[in-house]
């Protein structure tokens, strides 16, 4: 059986351990040079789908194609895919040098082309000068290049990436989404990485796949799942800090819709809402999404938008982060975080001007939790 796919494609895909569902149906199809994110909360399924595509971990239904050749019941060395794990994997009796050779090695290939492979690896991946030494003799970061280079030396159709930053700290993290973002623009070879670390999925993806509890929530772009989520679970999950999703209700006056938020003890917040494409009624209960960059001090609005609101709410805590301000208020019985400028003067208590740039909200339906518009 053939899929003319030539890159990925999982059709249906299940898997259950007992009684228990872990992956659900799943349908997802990665291109040729793709850089494809499988992003979720811990639990899942994330790394189950990609142990299935690996072949580590029987389908309970469904098939998986690689480069259109049907491999559901395929063994993982008839796949041609290369695995980097959380945990490094490395052999601690061999070189660095050895690691990556050892696939090569085991496939009968000549110590001439062996020493060849690794000596363009080692140099794509800035380890040349480490490979005499062994794993125990390097740093997380440097174990992880070894890790990366012992896959990248098969030549393999997919790599397939298990959460491989996670065992690093903060700034090693961010060098090394860079050495792999560069590894996928130097080679194109097409990238399946599962995380639960949104910024990482933001920054590496060309396509992101959003799961939760076993279902795929939305695929898209990384600007995409970012700026129009498509339901309460991606927004809430994508972005730090996160969308802020407010209670309202529609009120359409003269052809204009609004958005108007109730507040206990103050008059009512109405917000203006461009023109949209899905009908909205009068009275209807929705969830207003609007991210906190989209709302800030007045003279910082984005004045190219044509619905900026201005709203007067009091200070509740202020966050200095180095490039902006965020700020913490109430409307509406929520907490609504607004990024503002770095050098704003602002403090506790005050009550000051927020800038709503409504041209970035999106409306979510309360009862389906599906963004509506």
């Amino acid at each position: 059986m053939n899929s003319g796919i030539n890159g990925l494609q999982l059709k249906g895909v299940s898997k259950r351990f007992g009684d228990v569902s872990v992956v659900q149906e799943l349908d997802l199809t990665v291109e040729q040079g793709e850089f494809v994110v499988l992003l979720g909360e811990s639990g899942c399924g994330k790394s189950t789908v990609l142990r299935m595509i690996a072949g580590l971990e029987e389908v309970s239904a469904g098939r998986i194609f690689i480069k259109g050749r049907d491999v559901t019941d395929l063994p993982p060395k008839a796949r041609d895919i290369a695995m980097v794990f959380q945990s490094y994997a490395l052999y601690p009796n061999m070189t660095v040098g050895q690691n990556i050779a050892f696939a090569l090695e085991m496939r009968g290939v000549s110590k001439a082309e062996r020493e060849a492979a690794v000596d363009k690896v080692a140099k794509t991946l800035q380890i040349t000068h480490l490979l005499h030494r062994k794993p125990s003799q390097l740093s997380g970061g440097q174990r992880q290049r070894v890790a990366m280079g012992r896959a990248l030396v098969r030549d393999p159709r997919i790599f397939l990436f298990d959460e491989p930053l996670s065992n690093l700290d903060a700034k090693l993290r961010v060098d090394m989404r860079i050495e792999i973002k560069r590894l996928h623009q130097t080679t194109g070879t097409t990238i399946v990485y599962v995380t639960h670390d949104q910024i990482e999925a933001m920054t590496l993806a060309t396509k992101i796949a959003v799961l939760k509890d076993g279902e795929v929530q939305q695929v898209g772009t990384p600007a995409q799942i970012y700026n129009t989520p498509s339901n309460l679970f991606v927004a809430d999950f994508m972005g730090s800090p996160a969308m802020n999703l407010i209670e309202g209700t529609i009120a359409l006056e003269n052809g204009a819709a609004r958005v108007v938020l109730t507040r206990a003890n103050a008059a009512s917040i109405s917000l203006s809402l461009p023109a949209m494409e899905t009908a909205i009624t009068d009275g209807q209960k929705v969830i207003l999404g609007i991210r906190p960059e989209a709302i800030t001090d007045p003279a910082s609005a984005d004045h190219n938008s044509k619905h900026i609101d201005i709203i007067n709410a009091h200070v509740d805590v202020v966050e200095p982060a180095g490039a902006d301000t965020f700020v913490v208020t109430h409307i509406a019985g929520k907490e609504v975080t607004a990024r503002l400028r770095a050098d704003i003067d602002v403090m506790s208590g005050q009550a000051i001007d927020f800038a709503f740039n409504m041209d970035k909200a999106v409306l979510f339906d309360p009862a389906s939790t599906r963004r509506i518009a």
